[in-house]
């Protein structure tokens, strides 16, 4: 008999607040600013500078036990004062945590009586709000809740331009480069947010920057709303929630949901979506790269034909690699996450519509007990995931590939590919040496030619 769980353990997903942080890292001399306590902000930092290897200030307006109890208004705008003294950015990206709004702060109302208060003629920074309760959601809501919240309060209404923007969803830093690789090689004039390819993924400096360089311009997104059409990835993304779904519905942006184009199939509707809207057709440079992924599945297809995989992560992510593994003959025989839209089931249907006759289940809401009590049942070859399934993979002995965030075990979670040709091949290779390693490893004369 099962019983009521009392209490989450090791969640498989994080704080909402933390994927706003990383959104709003992702627009040009922007600081991201967490309107709770300190310990929120630190949190975050570790786990961001973890994953990406790279310093990242969050401004906190340091919630204490008076504040908990009459409100963070003061602290707010006091905290406020000095980022913009300290830091001088032309953007505060403001996201609330679950303190703040247990206690029901205003947030809108503090920040017009701040404009108020503070304002003497010198420029003011732009202040972006979203509201991302930590007790509800996971770090994909809060990421999206940003974007939304930046176009919401940046774009404005202009003459139709020959612009596309595109809204990748919560992806590494290199998938978010070969976004934009290939955009310039369909010519085509874009804005895309949030682009923190540089800002959580640079060079070195000669000098600390308080605000790293990179990321999308104010201006641009305030172009948003001239665009011919918005392309935004995730399977789970409802059009009212979306950046692209507002522009769509206050400037008559044409709107195009895609999932995360992982797999030959979900790349090329991008391709071809991309070719009917900038009325040009595919660069050789990725025909080429089909060609050679076509050609990996003929030669690796006898290694994973027929593995058993159990999936978890952001939803986006799981549906996507879900119709993936599919696509190479792996069975995902458990697509999990911590994640709760209701909508998983109704998007993997549409990707793999022999999900009932394949047997696999799906879960959502759930932590990695939950998984792994999935795991001694299913019996998997392979878990895909992030660095959170470690101790259930060695506790149960089965190989973890690391994919998404956060990766904190491993060097350059922040460098992998997972969509596109490119990305797919990337993981394509990736997987099918898991599966030969694991083999070599069981074998007991240790074969080293395959």
């Amino acid at each position: 008999m099962k019983h009521a769980k009392t209490a989450t353990q090791n969640a498989c997903k994080l704080c909402n607040p933390l994927g706003a942080c990383l959104a709003f890292r992702g627009i040009e001399n922007c600081v991201p600013f967490l309107h709770g306590s300190q310990g929120c902000a630190t949190y975050i930092r570790r786990y961001l500078i973890s994953h990406y290897k790279e310093p990242i200030d969050i401004a906190s307006s340091n919630f204490n036990e008076e504040t908990a109890v009459f409100g963070g208004s003061h602290n707010l705008q006091l905290g406020l004062k000095n980022v913009t003294e300290q830091y001088k950015p032309e953007v505060i990206g403001l996201a609330t945590t679950c303190l703040s709004e247990t206690i029901g702060d205003d947030v809108p109302m503090i920040l017009r009586d701040y404009k108020k208060a503070f304002k003497n003629g010198t420029p003011m920074p732009i202040m972006i709000h979203a509201s991302t309760p930590s007790y509800q959601g996971s770090h994909i809501d809060g990421f999206h809740a940003a974007v939304r919240a930046s176009v919401k309060t940046l774009a404005e209404k202009g003459a139709r331009k020959n612009l596309i923007n595109i809204f990748p969803n919560m992806i590494s830093p290199a998938d978010i480069r070969y976004i934009k690789e290939i955009l310039s090689d369909f010519s085509v004039p874009y804005m895309l947010l949030p682009d923190y390819s540089q800002t959580m993924d640079g060079g070195p400096w000669g000098e600390y920057h308080r605000i790293p360089p990179g990321g999308t311009p104010a201006g641009a997104i305030a172009g948003a709303g001239c665009a011919t059409a918005s392309i935004e990835f995730g399977s789970t993304l409802e059009s009212s929630k979306s950046a692209a779904g507002y522009l769509e519905e206050t400037f008559d942006v044409p709107r195009y949901p895609l999932a995360l184009p992982i797999g030959i199939n979900e790349s090329d509707r991008l391709f071809n979506l991309l070719e009917k809207l900038t009325e040009q057709k595919m660069p050789e440079k990725y025909e080429d790269e089909r060609r050679r992924l076509v050609d990996a599945y003929a030669d690796g297809h006898k290694y994973v034909f027929e593995k058993k995989v159990i999936l978890y992560g952001e939803e986006d992510l799981v549906i996507s690699m879900a119709a993936f593994l599919r696509e190479i003959g792996m069975t995902p025989v458990l697509c999990a996450s911590g994640g709760k839209s209701g909508l998983m089931r109704k998007k993997l249907l549409e990707l793999i519509p022999d999900l009932e006759e394949q047997g696999i289940r799906i879960r959502d809401g759930v932590d990695f007990v939950d998984i792994e009590d999935e795991a001694k049942v299913l019996l998997p070859d392979l878990l895909i995931g992030n660095s959170k399934g470690f101790t259930m993979a060695r506790k149960n002995n089965i190989p973890l590939m690391r994919i998404g965030f956060p990766i904190h075990d491993r060097f350059g979670g922040q460098r992998m590919h997972h969509i596109g040709y490119r990305g797919t091949q990337e993981l394509f290779d990736r997987i099918v040496n898991t599966v030969i390693e694991q083999r070599q490893n069981a074998s007991s004369i240790g074969y080293t030619y395959m």
